[in-house]
């Protein structure tokens, strides 16, 4: 657990500049199928820099980001500081520090696969108010729907350290057995980001997985990368696109409160 916490701590800057922010219809699907409102209660768990915990505290919440990586959490309170709403927590997701039944929604944007599955589950159980809801949330980058798309993947595959292993797309299993006995709803929402050179690089850097500056393949990496660009850029510009992908739904002891 150590070694994903503080897998992020050099890379802060870039991931706050060039990681993609989350599509407000977020929140109208929580507010038509979950009766979100802005007196509802969030915890955030694995918040980062505040990517997701912002779209809420936008729509009036109170949110307890949890984050444990120091440099993040440091990030998310400069960012975040003039939100009357926000809460900065040291906790993780098995151990959030929060209080029993204190929240309606727990929230994970870009960070589930980082959890242990079964100690999360006890705590996102214990912290959630009866009725309360659940919600996994990636921003899975499209591999193939484009040359460019297709030419990236395989670029991370070569460059990247433990890719094929800490790749998101590896929690589908993991999110079947947090929800169950229950099973979790999908929504998926298209998301993109426009970049140069300099900001695809950016973008690059911000992952985890990713040589940095000083390691024997790093030059190498950035021509490559460079290669890419230059290869399918149209005035100067390159386009990333998205699927937000929206896992929600109760846990079996959070179920709604009789009427």
């Amino acid at each position: 657990m150590a070694q994903s916490v503080e897998r992020f701590s050099s890379r802060v800057a870039n991931y706050v500049r060039y990681r993609p922010g989350y599509p407000p219809e977020i929140i109208d699907l929580l507010k038509a199928e979950c009766d979100l409102t802005s007196d509802s209660v969030i915890a955030d768990i694995g918040s980062g820099p505040g990517n997701l915990t912002e779209l809420f505290l936008k729509n009036g919440n109170v949110v307890f980001g949890v984050e444990p990586n120091a440099a993040m959490r440091a990030a998310a309170e400069r960012i975040l500081q003039n939100y009357l709403g926000f809460r900065s927590v040291d906790g993780t997701a098995e151990s959030t520090e929060l209080l029993s039944a204190s929240v309606d929604f727990v929230t994970a944007g870009q960070a589930f696969h980082w959890f242990d599955v079964r100690r999360a589950k006890t705590e996102v159980r214990r912290i959630l108010r009866p009725g309360g809801w659940a919600v996994l949330v990636w921003n899975e980058r499209q591999v193939d729907t484009t040359p460019f798309l297709h030419d990236y993947e395989q670029f991370l595959l070569q460059y990247g350290s433990d890719y094929p292993v800490v790749r998101h797309e590896n929690a589908v299993a993991s999110i079947a057995d947090f929800f169950a006995p229950e099973n979790a709803r999908l929504r998926s929402y298209p998301n993109s980001q426009e970049f140069d050179f300099e900001s695809l690089k950016g973008r690059l850097l911000s992952t985890s997985y990713i040589p940095e500056l000083g390691h024997p393949n790093f030059d190498s990496m950035l021509r490559d990368l460079g290669d890419i660009f230059n290869k399918y850029e149209k005035d100067g510009r390159i386009l990333f696109d998205y699927d937000t992908r929206v896992y929600y739904g109760r846990l079996s002891n959070c179920s709604a409160p009789s009427r």
